[in-house]
Parts: structure tokens; C-alpha cells; sequence
């Protein structure tokens, strides 16, 4: 059942979630409309419009909006995430170049010092 539950949700909030469920609600909001004009109460004009058509349309407009800001931010992280990679995958490559180096340098120590011993030798003798 919970997962019917999250199903139906995630239907409804895509659906309302968009321009035209927005302009759908106004135009259901404007119905209404003649009638808080005609009754000349300036509390009904307002509560009309902040109530009815305000709530109602705004809804979806900030839901738009937020789908709108949150790929943005998948976006910037996806970037985010293959340039970390991108940097990692460098690092290792100049971690494996520094230790083949390391190693190099070590062969050339030890090089060094049997040719200094060798010397060391055909000098006392």
C-alpha cells in the first residue's frame, strides 16, 4: 500500500507540478471571479484573490519553479561530481608516474653507492 501511496503522489505532484495545471487553476479561479466583483464587499475582492486565486495558482507556479532551481542544482552537481573524478583519475596517474620515479631514483642510489664502494676500493688497493 505504501508504495501505491508514493506512486499516486509522485503522479499528482508531476501532474500539478507544471505551466498548464497553473493556467488550469486560473482559469477554475476566474470562475468565481464575476461573483466576488458583483457582491461590491472589498473583503470578498480580497479574500478572492488572495484565497482563491493566489493560493491556487501560485502553487503550481512555485512548484514549476522548483523543479526548475533543483535540476539546476543536479546539474552543477553531476558537473561537480565527473570534474572530482576527472581530478581523481589525474591524481592517481601522478601518484603511479611520482612512485615509478621514486623507484628510479632508488636504483640510481643504490647504483651510486656500489660505484662509490667499487672506488673506495680500487683506491686502497
Amino acid at each position: 500500500m505504501k508504495k501505491f501511496n508514493l506512486w499516486v503522489a509522485a503522479k499528482i505532484t508531476d501532474g500539478v507540478a507544471t505551466m498548464w495545471c497553473a493556467y488550469l487553476f486560473a482559469a477554475i479561479a476566474l470562475i468565481s471571479l464575476p461573483k466576488a466583483i458583483s457582491s461590491g464587499d472589498s473583503i470578498v475582492i480580497v479574500s478572492w484573490v488572495a484565497q482563491t486565486f493566489l493560493q491556487l495558482v501560485l502553487l503550481s507556479i512555485i512548484m514549476v519553479g522548483q523543479k526548475v532551481q533543483s535540476q539546476s542544482v543536479e546539474e552543477t552537481i553531476n558537473e561537480t561530481h565527473t570534474a572530482s573524478l576527472a581530478e581523481f583519475e589525474l591524481a592517481k596517474e601522478a601518484r603511479g608516474i611520482a612512485h615509478s620515479e621514486l623507484a628510479e631514483l632508488h636504483q640510481l642510489s643504490k647504483d651510486m653507492h656500489k660505484l662509490m664502494r667499487e672506488v673506495e676500493a680500487r683506491l686502497k688497493d
